[in-house]
């Protein structure tokens, strides 16, 4: 029986392993004490309570990471409002808006009559298509037309999706995701995210999937060298001792592109990282809201540090992403910023004001949370197949061609399996 020996537990590794659990004996090596990378949640002592080390919204577009919840029978672990509807608060306008998608792909919803963004014009939804035709050396703000459709939602929505500032970010990857989202109408679009945690969604049920099918989950294990002859990886070097590879051995690298790098340093990866700072807030009763955000349970904010705010019992979590241009500022400058942002955007839909003193808090700053999705660093991004035939690459910094998301990680561990020869939802291509 084939032996797959996955480095790295991360969600690409898991998605390989899931993919592999029926067709072969499956081993993941994890360098860190948990498995799940940069979807995960922990116990916060600070805080004591559960927090995510990031937040991710799921579109229901992304039907790969759908297909992997179907799997692991998690489904039901997500929440969301279950229509296509984005509350917003313009913090330099002082306005709250809602962008209600129509659930067809004919955007009646850019139409005048309260469900498009507010003062946009029609003309603008040109930008959409300038998308849709970019081509490798486009930039993000090549595509926009000035106006507050641009200002309100696509300017967000890029800097989100590809954590990559509107100078230098990849029309072309902004436009792959809009052809697999918006493109495809409103019920493509419904947002979701983890009604407990992404460990609970995403992680525990699929170690507990995994140890069904007898596969080995081996966390605080670092490899540390990969051995190859004739081409084909021979051994591994890890912290626990050499691990010798027979003829039915394969192996799926899905750690950082740089720890990649290190171990095969033939290959060729992104270089250049941005990071992605959260921050969390423990309040002392859950937080109870009113109208359309009480039902999608979030508000995307515009004009300030903050871009998400998620509301998850008593902590409110935030995200502010593209956060290299805020690592110089202190952290509690940054905290005390957030936190008056929330005050502005979420008082007006409570019962009662959050208390004017800042909670009990925490930011979190990821350094290298994603490579940069300029269109430099998308050309760095190695095919899943390598000259080593049984050995394969995952992870969202491979050519996906999707920016770093949850679904493009599980996609790369997809184009892994099939690398390697085994059965996969998505067919091996050489592109």
């Amino acid at each position: 029986m084939s032996h797959v020996h996955i480095i790295g537990g991360g969600l690409a590794g898991l998605s390989a392993a899931v993919e592999l659990a029926a067709q072969a004996k499956v081993t993941i090596y994890e360098a860190g004490p948990a498995c799940g990378g940069r979807a995960r949640s922990f116990h916060d002592k600070t805080l004591d309570a559960l927090i995510d080390n990031g937040n991710h919204l799921i579109l229901s577009a992304n039907g790969l990471t759908f297909r992997y919840l179907d799997i692991l029978g998690a489904r039901h672990t997500l929440s969301g409002p279950g229509i296509p509807i984005f509350p917003y608060y313009d913090l330099q306008d002082d306005l709250a808006w809602t962008l209600r998608l129509s659930k067809g792909k004919i955007p009646f919803w850019a139409l005048p009559g309260g469900r498009r963004v507010p003062g946009m014009k029609l003309s603008e939804l040109s930008s959409l298509g300038r998308f849709l035709k970019a081509n490798d050396n486009t930039v993000v703000e090549d595509c926009l037309k000035p106006g507050q459709f641009s200002r309100r939602l696509l300017e967000p929505f890029a800097i989100s999706v590809l954590n990559t500032d509107l100078h230098t970010g990849s029309a072309l990857l902004l436009g792959n995701v809009i052809r697999k989202s918006l493109a495809q109408g409103g019920m493509a679009c419904c947002p979701w995210f983890p009604e407990i945690g992404l460990s609970e969604t995403l992680v525990d049920p699929a170690l507990a999937y995994l140890r069904r099918y007898h596969g080995e989950i081996r966390t605080g294990v670092r490899v540390s060298a990969i051995e190859r002859e004739k081409g084909r990886v021979t051994a591994i070097e890890s912290t626990e001792g050499r691990i010798e590879l027979g003829p039915e051995d394969h192996v799926i690298v899905a750690v950082p592109g740089p720890v990649a790098q290190s171990l095969l340093p033939e290959i060729i990866a992104p270089d250049a990282f941005e990071s992605i700072a959260n921050a969390h807030f423990k309040l002392s009763t859950p937080v109870k809201a009113r109208g359309v955000v009480a039902q999608a349970r979030f508000v995307g904010l515009v004009g300030g540090i903050s871009e998400w705010i998620f509301l998850k019992g008593d902590v409110l979590s935030v995200t502010v992403s593209a956060a290299n241009r805020y690592a110089d500022r202190d952290s509690n400058e940054m905290l005390a910023t957030i936190w008056s942002e929330i005050r502005r955007a979420l008082d007006p839909v409570l019962p009662h004001p959050l208390p004017v003193a800042m909670p009990p808090a925490r930011l979190l700053r990821e350094k290298r949370a994603t490579f940069a999705a300029t269109p430099e660093q998308n050309r760095r991004r190695p095919t899943a197949k390598t000259d080593t035939a049984n050995l394969a690459l995952a992870g969202d910094w491979t050519n996906t061609g999707l920016p770093s998301t949850i679904e493009g990680a599980i996609q790369s561990g997809l184009a892994a399996v099939s690398a390697l020869g085994f059965r996969s939802a998505i067919k091996h291509t050489e592109s």
